[in-house]
């Protein structure tokens, strides 16, 4: 079956079409969450989930635990739901016991059980292996990302979840400069939630001081660095941020929505009054008057190939074994070399 996103999950469900399984395939923790009781909802009244409802780990209660919970019929229920956890573990077992568990699991895709849907849950997948081989035959897969578009409208339903209003250029923002993930979205809203209250609606220079200005000793100052080329005080930073616990993904995000700014900066004339530079730019004076500092001191080819090499270094971040130390070691040097360039080379 073809992968699906998660936000195209709810309209795969409506349509009705039985599926034997369906795979969530990914680390953010909201997603899953939103995904599985989308599926509960979908599958089985809440009435009978005290008896149509499962979860079971592999590692724990094994394989065959269940397939014979999945063969047998739910009470008071015309549907069942088994959450199954720890499928990659298949991934160590054996080659002759994971041989018989992929035997056991195809005689079962057969002829799956109408009244079961097998939920499998796991972080990453080998998709070279033959149980990841057999599921993408019989299972639908949900792929735990979001795009930038769906992420902001998340942002907005999340906002009013938590009894607030965003406006859309907030959520955009929010969206962008955390990376589209929904896990840390749903932490900065209900931060925001809480600071703007029960009155206005949470803006962008709202998201700047409380998310952007949590950050405006890293990317404002590390900008001021690349900026002047100083490799080996930009070099430094890192480390220390690193050291104080800041996650690579956050900075590589933050560093991404900071170059953007630069570009629209780098367009307006360089004697632009903090003023009238907030207006273009959507942020607060101050910091779009250094925006606009910073921008005019970088070529405008240095920016975008920034920009280039940060798409790289984030897609290389989320890979199944980066190295993120090197890899931000690697990227700092790119955007204080004279050109930057696609961080494909990185190790």
């Amino acid at each position: 079956m073809p992968d699906i996103s998660a936000d195209k999950l709810v309209a795969r469900l409506s349509t009705g079409k039985p599926v034997a399984a369906i795979v969530l395939l990914g680390t953010d923790s909201y997603l899953r969450e939103m995904c599985r009781s989308k599926i509960i909802e979908a599958c089985v009244p809440e009435a009978a989930r005290e008896w149509a409802l499962a979860r079971i780990s592999v590692q724990d209660s094994g394989w065959d635990e269940v397939l014979q919970r999945a063969q047998t019929m739910p009470m008071l229920a015309n549907r069942q739901v088994i959450i199954v956890e720890g499928v990659e573990s298949l991934e160590k077992l054996g080659e002759k016991t994971r041989q018989e568990i992929v035997e056991a699991l195809g005689k079962y895709f057969e002829s799956p059980a109408p009244f079961s849907l097998l939920l499998f849950e796991a972080a990453t997948m080998d998709r070279r292996q033959k149980y990841s081989k057999l599921l993408a035959e019989h299972a639908l897969f949900v792929e735990l990302t979001i795009g930038g578009e769906s992420a902001a409208s998340l942002a907005t339903q999340m906002a009013t979840d938590c009894g607030a209003e965003i406006e859309r250029d907030a959520a955009v923002l929010l969206a962008d400069i955390l990376n589209s993930e929904p896990s840390r979205m749903r932490i900065e809203i209900e931060k925001l939630a809480t600071y703007v209250g029960k009155g206005p609606r949470i803006t962008t220079t709202h998201v700047e001081e409380l998310v952007v200005a949590a950050r405006k000793n890293t990317v404002w100052q590390l900008a001021d660095m690349l900026a002047t080329r100083r490799r080996d005080s930009a070099l430094a930073f890192l480390d220390n941020l690193l050291r104080e616990g800041e996650e690579p993904i956050g900075l590589v995000g933050g560093i991404t929505w900071m170059y953007r700014k630069l570009i629209e900066a780098r367009d307006l004339p360089s004697g632009t009054s903090g003023l009238q530079a907030a207006r273009a730019l959507g942020m607060n004076p101050v910091a779009a008057e250094t925006a606009v500092r910073q921008a005019h001191r970088i070529p405008k080819k240095d920016l975008l190939a920034g920009l280039v090499a940060l798409a790289e270094a984030d897609s290389q971040l989320k890979s199944s074994n980066p190295n993120p130390r090197a890899l931000m070691e690697f990227l700092i040097v790119q955007l204080t070399s004279p050109r930057a360039a696609p961080a494909s080379s990185a190790a």
